[in-house]
């Protein structure tokens, strides 16, 4: 009974720690899939190569970095290519240590790399282009903040700072500006390429374990109680408030890649 619970138990931390991350990838692969596959449809096979100039750059590059920091050695980088048969433009091979705890956690980082090293990519462009939505988006993590319990009324709030966001984005007097054009167009690039690929996922899949050996680790001799203790809730809420910006944009890249496919017909 003891190893039962101490199985879940770290599998329930590793799920609070990852689990909005994990979710949020899956989405914007599905809505990354089907953008590119509409765009293909409509504009032919290289549609995905407008795109992949801008966006598959900053996703190997996340890769890059990443990998750099958790003390990964590159041994070889492709950051815009073709579409090669199995649609791969771009990719970052490293090394580590197997035997090194913080090389194979680092695994789980640069795997999920993409999605963050891109939104904040958005993010700076943003602050730049459309300074305006960016104040927005602050308020929106302001509001994230405050949530104390997990009830319809602070989903409704947070859901409503969403709505309020994109309407912002949006807006009339921004199609009057033509760095609205610009930062809309490098958006959908980096949307288009932020999801993760199956290496990605492959290799994040390789450091989950490790956190959750580590995490087990940590609770079979008590001391995951006093490092886990911060508020999980405002953790999740933070981390979704940053990712949401990210599934704004790719379902902005799919509504458009959408309707270039209806009007193709």
């Amino acid at each position: 009974m003891f190893i039962i619970d101490l199985f879940v138990k770290t599998g329930l931390e590793t799920l609070y720690l990852t689990g909005a991350i994990i979710l949020i990838g899956l989405l914007l692969g599905f809505l990354e899939n089907q953008s590119n596959r509409n765009f293909q449809r409509s504009l032919g096979r290289n549609a995905i190569m407008v795109t992949g100039v801008i966006g598959t750059p900053i996703h190997e590059l996340s890769h890059a970095l990443t990998a750099l920091i958790f003390g990964h050695k590159i041994t070889d980088i492709k950051l815009f290519q073709r579409p090669d048969q199995d649609g791969v433009m771009g990719y970052v091979n490293h090394s580590y240590n197997s035997k090194n705890i913080y090389h194979q956690v680092g695994n789980f980082f640069i795997g999920i790399a993409p999605i963050f090293g891109g939104l904040l990519v958005i993010m700076v462009l943003m602050g730049v282009l459309i300074p305006r939505v960016m104040d927005s988006f602050m308020a929106v993590l302001s509001a994230g903040m405050t949530v104390d319990t997990l009830n319809m009324a602070s989903f409704g709030g947070v859901f409503t700072a969403y709505l309020e966001l994109v309407k912002l984005i949006f807006a009339w007097e921004n199609f009057q500006n033509i760095t609205f054009y610009l930062f809309l167009f490098l958006a959908i690039c980096i949307s288009s390429h932020i999801s993760l690929s199956p290496a990605d996922i492959k290799g994040a899949f390789k450091g989950l374990i490790f956190i959750f050996i580590i995490l087990l680790l940590l609770n079979t001799i008590g001391l995951s109680q006093s490092i886990l203790a911060f508020d999980v809730l405002k953790y999740n809420v933070l981390i979704t408030s940053f990712l949401m910006i990210a599934v704004i944009f790719s379902l902005i890249t799919f509504i458009i890649s959408l309707v270039s496919r209806i009007f193709a017909r």
